[in-house]
């Protein structure tokens, strides 16, 4: 029990072995306990201990059971509640709506030890448990699910998960300052329901006129529910607002109540970024799990660094503008060099560190000057269809950074995975950081996300038109071929967007056909609640124009479109060949370099006729030989 220690207390044996016959504050997690900064139930539960409280975790409790809720009796204050890393829905269901079978923030990888929509069961049975206690949900369930909401696996519009989850409040973001300063006010005996005035938190109110903030009234839950028009209009401004600098309070009505969305707390700075990121976390899944398979979610983060948060790259697929905000904040060199060289004295570590990233791993400072003192502009994106003329790309400050850890004694090899975002990259007149990517920080392979290929498909998406892509890639192997490296590009690429037809989906294996590199992984569109992309899908209005937007919907569109940019697969051969013919494009099926599929055997030519006796009738490729055509080379092997 010894080792249990340092880690915070799980059950009532944890907390007597402490000493503690009572404790102040709650976290409840749909995942399991990792002591890691990549998890956010670990930093709320220390940022609270660094604040002097006794904190309790209960992860993963069997929702079924009241007495796993009362087990380590009533906190003093209050519960924090989240459904895990990431929304306890896509957890267990895949793009297709298909139970996923394992889950890598559990032990052993195995599923189901969490319930479908996380947050609101766990809230509920603490209701059921302890009363009128106050409660607290956050983290990203509860982020992207606080406003009226599209969701996916229900097919329809759900109200904001306050109320669902019976909670007194919503944190939303990454949380620590909100959570100091709820703590702070329930501590002191403040009831839940006065608490109105802490930005980065939503509350629900009869009265809209408790709201402290500048603040704009959206379509309520009703009319949103019935009018997919004013769904788009409500959704837009709950995204632009999103922003620590400029944004507003929201408020939504619900019924005879109203939701208040206080304005995004401000991100935490260098100094702030770095004490959190240097509490005492033992980086490690609680020792409990050590005979049930371990967590296998650690294994990609446990020898890897965050140093930045935020992104301004503002993809309308990604949940993270509506979560971290666009806003970039960034941790110290100095706090960087001595986590890593912690990193490099643990019994595990073999002198490679997996990542030094976040987001998007090379942005370390706002997209510009202005952004500091006005915010992200309104309506118009920092990359994308075409960079801003104020976008100010410099990769000075991580290129030092890299350069340092590499000079930390028992680094063999310091690797980038978590996404280069090449338009910014381009961006950069300098090289250096181009240079050095190539020569010091690829694993083999380096992953970006180019997604599409076709002009309106990247418009919808928030991404730069793929000629972008292309001159990265030359770069990339000009690099590489002057460094002497062999080393890969992997494209991102993602089916079923909302705007992409079958056609763009043909144009997409076109182009990977022409770019010789069939992709490994392809991902289907996933409506996740919050995202524009998702209000694409659900209005089938993009909510920037207010024009209407093509919608792949029926689950055999997107196999098709799927199997499209997989088409060398011969499982998806069906497929592709149904997809060609349903969009008139038999042009495609037949020999020549430009075509995706061979004929079927039932539409092969004749046989030719028998040569003089002594002549094989074999076609050449049968005797060995690779028949040719005059400018062509060999044919392609049959698919």
């Amino acid at each position: 029990m010894n080792k249990h220690r340092d880690f915070l207390p799980i059950s009532r044996a944890d907390m007597l072995q402490r000493g503690w016959y009572y404790y102040d504050f709650l976290v409840i997690t749909g995942d399991a306990y990792v002591d890691h900064p990549s998890f956010g139930t670990a930093i709320i539960s220390r940022v609270l201990e660094a604040e002097g409280y006794r904190v309790a975790i209960l992860a993963q409790p069997n929702w079924r059971e009241l007495s796993s809720f009362t087990d380590m009796g009533r906190p003093r204050y209050g519960v924090f509640i989240n459904g895990g890393n990431i929304d306890s829905m896509v957890a267990h269901y895949t793009a297709a709506r298909k139970r996923r079978h394992d889950d890598a923030y559990s032990p052993g990888n195995r599923a189901g030890l969490r319930p479908d929509r996380a947050t609101i069961v766990y809230a509920n049975k603490v209701r059921e448990a302890f009363g009128d206690i106050p409660i607290v949900i956050g983290g990203l369930e509860a982020s992207l699910r606080r406003f009226a909401h599209y969701d996916y696996w229900e097919d329809k519009v759900r109200r904001s998960i306050l109320l669902d989850a019976q909670a007194d409040l919503l944190t939303y973001g990454m949380g620590e300052r909100a959570t100091r300063q709820l703590a702070a006010l329930l501590a002191a005996g403040t009831p839940a329901a006065e608490i109105t005035a802490v930005k980065g938190t939503c509350f629900l109110t009869k009265d809209p006129s408790v709201c402290a903030f500048p603040a704009v009234t959206v379509a309520s839950y009703e009319t949103v529910t019935r009018d997919k028009r004013a769904y788009a209009a409500a959704n837009l401004v709950e995204y632009d607002e999103h922003d620590p600098i400029r944004g507003r309070a929201v408020i939504q009505p619900h019924g005879d109540r109203y939701l208040i969305a206080n304005p995004p707390a401000m991100p935490l700075d260098t100094q702030e970024l770095d004490e959190v990121a240097e509490l005492p976390y033992l980086r490690e899944p609680h020792p409990v799990y050590d005979t049930m398979g371990g967590v296998p979610a650690i294994e990609e983060v446990r020898f890897s660094v965050t140093h930045n948060r935020g992104c301004f790259g503002a993809c309308k697929f990604c949940s993270l503008a509506f979560h971290q905000g666009r806003m970039v904040t960034s941790r110290s060199h100095e706090s960087i060099l001595r986590e890593v060289t912690a990193l490099t004295q643990h019994p595990g570590f073999k002198g490679y560190i997996h990542d030094v990233g976040g987001p998007t791993a090379n942005f370390r400072r706002p997209s510009c000057q202005k952004q500091r003192k006005h915010g992200l502009c309104k309506h118009r994106d920092c990359l994308a269809p075409t960079p801003c003329p104020n976008l100010d790309a410099d990769h000075t400050d991580y290129l030092l950074l890299l350069r340092k850890l590499r000079e930390i004694p028992g680094i063999k090899k310091i690797f980038i995975r978590s996404g280069i975002r090449f338009d910014y990259l381009l961006q950069d007149k300098n090289g250096e950081f181009f240079a050095d990517l190539v020569k010091h920080h690829i694993s083999g392979q380096l992953k970006v996300a180019p997604e599409h290929c076709v002009g309106h498909v990247l418009d919808a998406m928030g991404k730069p038109h793929i000629g972008t892509y292309e001159k990265f890639r030359e770069k990339y192997q000009r690099l590489n071929q002057k460094y002497g490296k062999n080393q890969y590009l992997v494209p991102y690429l993602m089916s079923s967007h909302p705007g992409c037809t079958l056609d763009d989906a043909i144009a997409m294996a076109q182009w990977i056909n022409k770019t010789g590199r069939q992709p490994e992984q392809v991902q289907d569109f996933y409506p996740t609640p919050g995202t524009l992309s998702t209000c694409m899908y659900y209005t089938g209005l993009d909510p920037r124009t207010m024009q209407p937007v093509y919608i792949p919907k029926s689950s055999h569109e997107k196999e098709l479109q799927r199997a499209l940019l997989q088409w060398k697969r011969p499982e998806k051969r069906r497929l592709v060949m149904e997809a060609l013919h349903k969009a008139g494009r038999e042009d495609l099926i037949g020999y020549g370099p430009q075509c995706l599929l061979r004929p079927s055997k039932a539409a092969a030519p004749a046989k030719p006729a028998a040569g003089k006796r002594g002549q094989s009738t074999a076609p050449a490729h049968k005797k060995g030989k690779s028949p040719t055509r005059p400018g062509r080379g060999p044919r392609r092997k049959h698919r």
